[in-house]
């Protein structure tokens, strides 16, 4: 990863967040410590909250509404900014959409792109699900990108498992860039039970990382206190439990460590769902517990209902908690969350995690200060092969 320290010291460059929920992705780029907040916008009145609460205390800059009416509207007046950040909603490229066909949320990416105009942005970076890599949709938005002006782009799949979050979560990342070239992050982390078959990168780095665990962002962590936000300090505040129905606890009980929904069905099938029973084969993730030694799951919305995927604790017989599931996603401690224990279980699950964030900004760093070039672009690419070649997931 490049060296910040490097850089041009001091400057900081503006930056607008669209879509932009909580603000995990531009958490991650303010640790660079050289970007600041000019403008957000999100459609979620809680998710506002609390980028107020993170980024902008006296409400000057963040806009909750509907993109197009804020876009539309005299009042709310785009500033000029150096990088547009953000993640329409990915609904309409998602795989769990069976009605894709003319949902209005797919074309909320032009939406973004007005406002990459509007504020003269030099660099752009969009996250998104996985699938929108080989969708029309992403056509439609490099070539929209290239009408921009944008001359350099780079695309790709990324695992945030390979920039140091505890967690299998991947997502399309699209860096483009009007005045100098651009490059992804090289993964700072890997499989480690494939790293030894890497050999030193081209570029003079050392081999990646093993994996952050799950025991490395929560370990440290005592049993839950109570079932409720409750005015402690972090992270005793957001570290509480449920109160689960007897039949419910039983369930957890006989999952054993790294088990399943195929475990509760063997160990109790007179408390196994019909549902479950009556479908041998899919997930194997529903009802699992995760593993202390292996990253966590990919964190969704409903992390604290352990019927949606792997979300036991690793040997305590309960899902994990809003605290652990923000560890997991590498939110700090000191990261404010506001609403309601649905709504901040939504922004943890819908966010950018922060670690990623941070390696993508600094690859902005570097583009934006004109320190990136062909040679170093290629060499990346090189390096991603590599780890292809040796079946790490990149």
């Amino acid at each position: 990863m490049y060296n910040i320290s490097t850089m041009t010291p001091h400057k900081k460059y503006k930056l607008i967040d669209l879509f932009s929920g909580c603000g995990g992705m531009t958490r991650g780029f303010i640790d660079t410590g050289r970007f600041e907040s000019v403008f957000a916008n999100d459609f979620n009145s809680f998710a506002v909250e609390s980028y107020k609460a993170n980024f902008d205390k006296k409400g000057a800059h963040t806009v909750l509404g509907d993109i197009v009416e804020v876009v539309d509207k005299s009042s709310h007046t785009i500033p000029s900014a150096d990088i547009v950040i953000g993640g329409p909603p990915c609904q309409g490229f998602s795989l769990l959409n069976k009605n894709r066909q003319g949902d209005p949320r797919r074309s909320l990416w032009f939406q973004f792109m007005r406002v990459v105009e509007l504020s003269g942005a030099r660099v752009v970076v969009m996250e998104n699900v996985r699938q929108l890599l080989t969708s029309p949709e992403c056509v439609e938005i490099l070539d929209t990108l290239k009408q921009l002006g944008f001359k350099y782009i780079q695309k790709r799949v990324m695992n945030a498992a390979n920039y140091g979050v505890p967690e299998m979560r991947f997502r399309t990342i699209i860096m483009a860039a009007k005045d100098n070239h651009i490059s992804l992050p090289l993964p700072s982390h890997c499989d480690p039970a494939k790293r030894l078959d890497l050999e030193p990168n081209l570029l003079g780095t050392q081999i990646p990382q093993p994996w952050n665990n799950v025991k490395s962002a929560i370990g440290d962590l005592s049993k839950p206190i109570g079932t409720e936000i409750r005015e402690l300090p972090s992270p005793l505040n957001l570290h509480f439990g449920r109160q689960p129905r007897p039949e419910s606890y039983e369930r957890y009980l006989a999952v054993p460590p790294g088990g399943n929904r195929f475990d509760l069905q063997r160990n109790r099938p007179d408390i196994t769902p019909a549902c479950w029973t009556n479908k041998p084969s899919g997930s194997t993730d529903l009802f699992g517990r995760l593993w202390w030694d292996r990253p966590s799951v990919t964190i969704r919305t409903e992390f604290f209902k352990p019927e949606k995927g792997r979300y036991l604790h690793p040997d305590q017989h309960r899902p994990i908690t809003h605290r652990e599931a923000a560890r997991i996603q590498s939110f700090p401690d000191d990261f404010i969350f506001k609403g309601s224990k649905i709504e901040i279980a939504k922004q943890i699950g819908n966010a950018v995690p922060p670690l990623l964030a941070k390696a993508i900004g600094t690859e902005v760093l570097r583009s934006l200060e004109g320190q990136t070039d062909f040679s170093y672009v290629n060499e990346t690419e090189t390096l991603y092969q590599q780890l292809a070649a040796v079946k790490i997931a990149v």
